[in-house]
C-alpha cells in the first residue's frame, strides 16, 4: 500500500536462510489451498461465518507480529475511512463472494476464476489510471485471457453442467480485487505508515464489518465439526495473515512484478489439490481455459521495454573567428 520500510537485519538473515524462491512456492501453496479450505469450511458453517472466522484468525496473526515489532495502528480519520473501504473491497466482499460461490461451484473452478484478476485489473487501469497506457501486446493478452475465460465456461455447450451464479460471484470476487487496489493506489500510495501497520488496520476493520454482517443473516452454530474448524482456522491464520506476511516480505526482496506472478500458480494448485483431496471432476475445458486465462494475464502484466538511451551529442568544434 505504500513504499517498502527497510526490513532489520534479523529478517535479512531470514531470508537469507530462506530463499526467496522458497517463499514463493509456499505463498504459491498456501494461496492454492486456500480454495479447498473455504470449501471444506462452507460444507459446515454458513460463508459469511467462514469469512469472519478466516479475518479473525488472520487479524490475529498481524496483531501478533506488530506487537512483537512494537508497531502502531495508523492514525488520522482520513487514513481510517480509506481503509475502511479498502477493507471491504480487498477481504469483505471477496471473501464472502468466493465462499458464497463455492457452495455450488468446484474449489478448483473458483481458484480459476481468482486469475482473472490480472484481466480486470488491466481493463480498470486502462480507465481508471492515466499512467497506463495501452499497448497492442496488452490488450492482446485481455482478449486473450477473455477467451480463456469462455473456455472454462465452455459457453459453446450453453454453460451446461455449469452453476452460472456461483460461477458469476468468484469472478465477481475477482473483479473486486483490482477495484480495491485501484482505490487504495489513489488514496493510501503516498502514507508514511508501514504494509504491516496498514495491513493489520485493514483486516481489522474487515473483521469488524464482517462481525456486524454476520448475525444478521445467520444462526449461531449448534455444533463445531474438528474438520471445518481446522479448514477456517487454516484460511485465516496461513491463507490470510502468514501469506499477507510472506507477500510483503517478497515484494520488498524481488519487487511486485516477480512477487504477483504468484497468481499464475495459484490456479494449477487450487484445482490439483480439489480433484486429488475433494474428489472435484475437471473437465478437458477448465485446464485448457485456465492455461489461456493464465497466458492473457501474464500478456496484461506486460511492461514496454524501456527506451534506449540516446547517444549523447557531441558540441561541434568551437569556431574561432578569423582576425586581420
Amino acid at each position: 500500500m505504500s513504499s517498502v520500510t527497510s526490513s532489520s537485519p534479523a529478517s535479512r538473515r531470514v531470508r537469507r536462510a530462506l530463499d526467496w524462491r522458497l517463499r514463493f512456492g509456499v505463498l504459491a501453496l498456501v494461496w492454492g489451498f486456500s480454495f479447498l479450505f473455504m470449501k471444506v469450511g462452507t460444507e459446515s458453517f454458513a460463508p459469511f461465518q467462514v469469512t469472519l472466522g478466516r479475518l479473525v484468525f488472520g487479524t490475529a496473526v498481524l496483531a501478533v507480529v506488530m506487537v512483537v515489532k512494537r508497531e502502531r495502528l495508523p492514525r488520522g480519520a482520513r487514513t481510517w475511512a480509506h481503509l475502511a473501504i479498502a477493507a471491504f473491497l480487498l477481504n469483505a466482499l471477496p471473501f464472502s463472494l468466493f465462499a458464497y460461490s463455492e457452495l455450488t461451484i468446484p474449489s478448483s473452478l473458483a481458484g480459476i476464476c481468482n486469475a482473472t484478476s490480472p484481466l480486470w485489473g488491466m481493463a480498470l487501469s486502462l480507465v481508471a489510471l492515466s499512467e497506463d497506457r495501452p499497448t497492442r501486446l496488452r490488450v492482446a493478452g485481455l482478449g486473450i485471457g477473455f477467451l480463456g475465460v469462455l473456455t472454462v465456461l465452455g459457453v459453446w455447450q450453453g454453460f451446461q453442467g455449469m452453476d452460472v451464479t456461483g460461477t458469476a460471484l468468484a469472478l465477481l470476487a475477482s473483479l473486486s480485487y483490482p477495484v480495491g487496489w485501484i482505490y487504495v493506489r489513489r488514496t493510501l500510495a503516498g502514507s508514511s505508515h508501514s504494509h504491516l501497520s496498514l495491513t493489520g488496520a485493514q483486516l481489522l476493520l474487515a473483521t469488524l464489518q464482517l462481525a456486524v454482517v454476520t448475525p444478521l443473516f445467520t444462526s449461531v452454530p449448534t455444533h463445531f465439526p474438528v474438520l471445518p474448524v481446522l479448514a477456517v482456522a487454516a484460511l485465516g491464520a496461513v491463507g490470510t495473515g502468514l501469506a499477507f506476511l510472506i507477500q510483503y516480505d517478497l515484494v520488498a526482496e524481488v519487487g511486485p512484478t516477480t512477487a504477483q506472478m504468484v497468481t499464475y500458480f495459484t490456479p494449477v494448485i487450487a484445482t490439483a489439490a480439489g480433484v486429488a483431496l475433494l474428489g472435484e471432476s475437471l473437465s478437458w475445458s477448465t485446464p485448457v481455459g485456465a492455461a489461456v486465462v493464465l497466458a492473457g494475464a501474464a500478456l496484461t502484466q506486460a511492461r514496454p521495454a524501456a527506451p534506449r538511451p540516446a547517444e549523447p551529442v557531441r558540441p561541434a568544434p568551437e569556431r574561432r573567428e578569423a582576425t586581420v
